[in-house]
């Protein structure tokens, strides 16, 4: 389980703005703001409230792209994300469908964010009664 990703990037509003909208079906918002001498830092978070995505300057000589997953609250929320995230013009990297390869009930889509990071909304149905 993450309690928190911090990511550098090439542009912080651009990116928070992005990360906000595409993940909106999954409840992403901005928590909080604030400025340090290499630019801001955004710290966004979900329906909990706690910030657990921080945004930051990228640093000189970084060229490290990352994967992220985001939990979604339901598959039709994963197909929203990867809608809008089509709608942003990035590049997407796999179409929403089930990877069974992963877990039975795994429903995810993949795409790049602005700066190339591998992201993933991602909703998990487990099978109910006796096993």
């Amino acid at each position: 389980m993450i309690d928190h990703l911090a990511l550098q990037v090439a542009d912080v509003a651009a990116t928070a703005a992005f990360y906000t909208r595409v993940f909106a079906p999954a409840g992403v918002r901005e928590a909080m703001r604030y400025d340090t001498p290499g630019g801001p830092v955004v710290g966004l978070c979900g329906p909990d409230g706690h910030p657990r995505l921080w945004l930051g300057p990228l640093a000189e000589g970084t060229d490290r792209p990352v994967h992220l997953a985001v939990v979604a609250p339901s598959p039709e929320a994963v197909d929203e994300v990867f809608a809008l995230a089509r709608e942003q013009g990035v590049e997407l990297l796999h179409e929403p469908r089930v990877w069974p390869e992963y877990h039975p009930g795994y429903y995810g889509a993949f795409f790049r964010d602005p700066d190339g990071n591998n992201v993933e909304a991602v909703h998990h149905t487990f099978p109910t009664g006796p096993a």
